[in-house]
């Protein structure tokens, strides 16, 4: 490599490093607790009473249409927003909106019953949920988990939050891909490993540097490029929303459902699905919306039942009016690549050992970060004062 263009990678490693140093060290801050998301919400659901018995297989259960009803019983004058089972307890949760105009703007509106699968019996309603007497750690576990997940996501800025953490994640990759290409040329001459503990602290801090970033190389390779993938989920969703309108030949004004009480029942619509997606678990059936694809379908999610394909959705239409299947949806490439990152973004593969491992390459990642602002504050050139105060 020629001087010049040593003194090019080292630029873009400086600059690209700088910009996304203080955001990365936010984003890796708040990544910790959510990689242990799940276990962190099931302490939350323990103390909540949750039921702990084995999910619904989709085979036997009481009917989900009397689910619905009781749900319209409880809050009347609401509209369904969408039936869910529970992938981990044999529970079925039904949402309501009182206006569906009201739906983007506040989404706190939204009510919901949790039933037992079982016998068909209230769990809780969110109501409930929000106004009963929780212990104290998981009040607090709750709503620190809720702004870590706002922090790492936008910043609390939404769409224009996560477009920016989207830069910065892709600015931290070009810095990974730069120091990569400047660490062969400026320790060609040192062994590899070597961290040089009795020269000045700068060039021990500068191995370490050095080390701990080659040696995660891969690893902040894999959280970075992911990191990106997931900040576009919103507008790669809106892309593929409208792709699906256009291929049907659905306008793009949506216009308002048709009335609820003319709709087939949705547990006809589980049915038309599972048939429609052998080997899959339907999970989801979601009402016609302002926020949906078609105000004349409902919008069905079912997912695979190893390891890898649970992760990966599969979404349907149903006809409102028929009941029958109106098409299996053909999910792009780019949205394949959002459901796969999502776990690998978190290390969600192999159980609390992958976590573990996760969090602590997250901790040396922080140190790397954080031993780059230190290696670059003091290779800045000192102050006139205290120069002379040094002389």
């Amino acid at each position: 490599m020629t001087p010049a263009t040593f003194r090019k990678w080292t630029w873009l490693h400086k600059w690209s490093s700088l910009i996304c140093t203080l955001f990365l060290l936010t984003i890796c801050l708040s990544g910790l607790p959510l990689v242990f998301s799940h276990e962190i919400h099931e302490l939350i659901e323990h103390h909540h009473g949750h039921d702990d018995a084995k999910p619904d297989d989709g085979k036997s259960h009481v009917s989900l249409d009397g689910l619905v009803e009781e749900a319209r019983r409880l809050y009347p004058g609401h509209l369904m927003l969408s039936v869910f089972l529970d992938d981990e307890a044999p529970h079925a949760i039904v949402r309501l909106i009182a206006s569906y105009a009201e739906l983007d703007r506040r989404p706190t509106l939204i009510e919901g019953v949790r039933f037992d699968l079982r016998n068909g019996a209230v769990v809780s309603t969110f109501a409930q949920e929000r106004n009963e007497a929780k212990p104290m750690l998981a009040v607090a576990l709750d709503e620190f988990m809720r702004i870590m997940i706002r922090v790492h996501i936008d910043l609390f800025a939404g769409l224009a939050g996560q477009l920016f953490l989207g830069l910065m994640a892709l600015l931290f990759v070009v810095a990974l891909v730069s120091g990569a290409v400047l660490y062969g040329p400026f320790m060609k001459r040192t062994a590899f490993g070597t961290v040089r503990t009795q020269r000045a602290p700068r060039l021990k801090w500068l191995d370490l540097h050095n080390l701990l970033g080659i040696v995660t190389l891969a690893w902040a390779l894999v959280v970075g490029v992911t990191g990106v993938i997931n900040e576009l989920a919103r507008p790669l969703n809106i892309a593929w929303r409208a792709g699906v309108r256009a291929e049907l030949g659905l306008p793009l004004n949506k216009g308002a459902p048709p009335l609820q009480a003319t709709m087939v029942p949705v547990q006809g619509v589980f049915d038309t699905a599972r048939a429609a997606l052998p080997g899959m678990r339907v999970m989801f059936a979601g009402y016609p919306n302002q926020t949906e694809i078609s105000a004349e379908h409902f919008i069905i999610r079912a997912v695979g039942e190893t390891a890898l394909t649970k992760r990966l959705s599969t979404f349907a239409l149903v006809d409102v009016a028929t009941g029958r299947l109106t098409k299996v949806l053909e999910m792009p490439w780019y949205l394949t690549a959002l459901q796969l990152s999502r776990p690998l973004h978190f290390g969600d593969y192999g159980g609390l050992p992958l976590k573990i491992i996760w969090a602590l390459l997250d901790l040396v990642t922080i140190f790397v970060l954080g031993s780059g602002l230190y290696l670059w504050w003091k290779r800045r050139p000192s102050a006139p004062l205290n120069r002379r105060a040094a002389e």
